[in-house]
């Protein structure tokens, strides 16, 4: 059965109204589907150092941790992609059938279109060998 965990930092920080909205939106989307690791859309914003910050709640169906160090991660709007990074350290891992929300920030560096912060997607790409 999937659960909702926070990560200490968000847990001792986030209000009760942002905490309340999260745990709505897990109610909502915490139904197994077909994809091992799925992403629901939080919020989207641009930091002070004009980063693109995507908070997503990250849902781990799978009978394994997941982690997204070394993950190449796409944020997209309309299908259009709007910027990409290869995640490193610090980056949670989401142990088995949890879900729990996480920001992704992307450098200025990996923008490459201007965002609308409408219909926007996150999607990990997979590394060819």
């Amino acid at each position: 059965m999937q659960k909702l965990m926070f990560e200490s930092a968000w847990d001792k920080t986030l209000s009760i109204k942002d905490r309340n909205y999260i745990e709505q939106i897990f109610v909502s989307t915490s139904i197994n589907s077909r994809e091992d690791i799925q992403f629901t859309p939080i919020w989207q914003a641009i930091n002070h150092k004009s980063e693109l910050l995507i908070t997503v709640l990250v849902h781990n169906f799978s009978e394994n941790p997941f982690s997204f160090h070394n993950k190449n991660l796409q944020y997209i709007e309309n299908n259009h992609l709007i910027a990409e990074h290869t995640f490193q350290q610090p980056t949670p891992i989401v142990e088995q059938q949890t879900s729990m929300p996480w920001t992704f920030i992307f450098p200025v560096l990996s923008i490459k279109s201007s965002p609308s912060m409408k219909n926007g997607r996150l999607e990990i790409v997979e590394k060819l060998n």
